[in-house]
């Protein structure tokens, strides 16, 4: 305010001349460093969309005070008029688009990953359009075909609908924002409407002859930069909220807007084409522009689409394994167990094909079931049963290898598929299982009430017949195994007992199917800690 205040003193003081001049563009270069330094500094503890906002805003106020600079270097150094079309126009209209960006970042909002990836492409593309639009628009009548009139019309016009956009965006958000966010878009928007005012007050005076660099023009026009600098100190210290579901599908239409721009290419490039009024000079600068920009747009598209399908590609692969685990334990169920089971048994043979190590050939299912798991549900209720069902699995899981996976067959009732292993050692997995189910009480009240579970197994290997491994199919050994579940559970559980073929037997085969009921085998029981 203080430098407000100079430039009010010098415009009343001071006579119209160099040194008026002098002082009136330091001053004003001054009052849009002080914003400048503001948004850049709030960057700096920022994360995420709030800190691309506050550099997005930093950057238009340092495109706006390089434009200053160019005033500066006419003005006092050269010392003569600055031209009517320079190319400091261009900074003094593209300082706007990354203030209008930052605004359509939605700042006070925390998106989802994919709402932000997807979200900062739509918005490249649209600053691509604007942009786009100066050069078509302005640029061509100020470098290909000099025409000021056109130039000055189409600047104005330009000028006057990225200032509109700028205030309908700040009054969108308004409506949806509360509290500090909504103070601070509402500063936001007053700075815009009063900068704006006292920007047409400098035109107006300039048409009419009665500006001069000094003036008391330059009075409001410094103070709103002092409004803007209110508004960086508002918006210190804010924090976004994470973004609705709803807020999430309202953002959309910055994609929808974005898909209407590239398709807007091609038709502005057929009517540039149509242009007999136009010198052919603009009309091929214009073609060359859009034929550029629609490159430019379409690898910003490619890059859209390229992520959309890498992140459909991880939501159908969350999806996925979401459908092969057990919603309970975590564990996998048996839909993982069907997808998966054909290419472990594909392994093992090759592995025997091969003539690979003996142990590390093998595949061996363990059934593991939880004994008098009934009598917890019974008397202690279901969420206390599925509690020690979640730490079972979890005591399972610490006792098996990472190559071997274990599978909630049912109920109270696990599938552990070893792989690559030795059936001469599968024993030795069957007790450290049983070791880990029983080793210590369960938790089955808050009040710290617990119990102790053992479990019983049954295990089989395959293939069943090392001699002839295409003989007998995977399911039959497991049908084997549930044999030998069975088996441990009628000879007092708590144990594990492996069913294994017996040399001298042979298998028979009913109607072209393997007939396990009349299977030559023999049980190995395996004792288990006694609980």
């Amino acid at each position: 305010m203080c430098l407000t205040l100079c430039q009010a003193l010098a415009s009343v003081f001071l006579p119209r001349g160099y040194v008026l001049t002098t002082v009136s563009d330091v001053l004003c270069a001054l009052m849009m460093l002080a914003p400048l330094a503001a948004f850049a500094s709030n960057a700096i503890p920022a994360e995420g969309r709030m800190r691309a906002f506050w550099i997005l805003q930093a950057f238009g106020w340092l495109m706006w005070l390089a434009d200053q600079g160019v005033w500066i270097a006419y003005d006092i150094v050269l010392r003569k008029p600055l031209p009517e079309a320079t190319a400091a126009d261009a900074l003094l209209f593209l300082a706007g688009v990354p203030m209008l960006a930052g605004l359509l970042l939605r700042p006070h909002l925390q998106p989802s990953e994919r709402s932000a990836r997807l979200g900062m492409m739509d918005f490249s593309l649209l600053m691509v359009w604007w942009i786009y639009f100066y050069v078509y628009l302005v640029f061509s009548w100020q470098y290909i075909s000099v025409n000021l009139p056109l130039y000055n019309r189409n600047y104005d016009y330009l000028y006057d609908v990225e200032l509109a956009v700028l205030v309908i965006v700040l009054l969108a958000v308004l409506k949806y924002t509360r509290g500090a966010w909504r103070r601070f878009y509402a500063y936001y928007l007053g700075a815009v409407v009063f900068n704006s005012a006292a920007f047409i007050l400098q035109n107006r005076a300039i048409e009419q002859g009665t500006y001069y660099n000094g003036s008391w023009y330059d009075t409001p026009y410094l103070a709103s930069f002092a409004i803007f600098m209110v508004v960086a100190m508002k918006g210190q210290g804010l924090k976004p909220r994470p973004e609705t579901e709803a807020e999430e599908k309202r953002g959309s239409w910055m994609a929808r807007l974005a898909m209407l721009a590239v398709l807007s290419l091609p038709v502005i490039a057929v009517s540039a084409v149509l242009d007999h009024h136009s010198p052919f000079d603009v009309v091929r600068f214009r073609v060359i522009a859009t034929v550029v920009t629609m490159f430019v747009m379409a690898a910003l598209v490619f890059m859209k689409q390229h992520r959309l399908h890498e992140q459909l590609k991880q939501s159908n692969e969350v999806l996925q394994d979401a459908s092969m685990t057990d919603p309970l334990t975590g564990v996998r169920n048996r839909r993982f167990f069907t997808a998966t089971i054909e290419g472990d048994v594909a392994k093992t043979l090759r592995a025997y094909a091969d003539g690979h190590e003996p142990t590390t050939r093998d595949l061996v299912f363990y059934l593991v079931d939880a004994d008098d798991f009934k009598e917890v549900n019974d008397r202690y209720g279901h969420d206390a049963g599925d509690r020690v069902l979640v730490e079972m699995s979890r005591r399972i899981s610490s006792a098996i290898r990472n190559s071997d996976v274990l599978v909630r067959w049912g109920g109270e009732e696990f599938l552990i598929v070893s792989r690559y292993t030795d059936r001469r050692e599968a024993e030795i997995l069957a007790l450290r299982v049983m070791e880990a189910v029983g080793e210590r009480p369960y938790n089955v009240r808050m009040d710290g009430e617990s119990i102790r579970r053992t479990c019983s197994v049954g295990w089989a290997a395959f293939p069943w017949l090392e001699q002839r491994v295409d003989e007998i199919g995977h399911e039959e050994v497991l049908n084997l195994a549930d044999r030998g579940l069975q088996q441990a559970k009628s000879t007092g559980k708590n144990r594990a007992v492996g069913m294994i073929a017996s040399r001298e037997g042979t298998t028979q085969v009913v109607s072209g199917l393997v007939d396990i009921s009349r299977m030559p085998v023999s049980a190995l029981a395996v004792a288990g800690p006694k609980a």
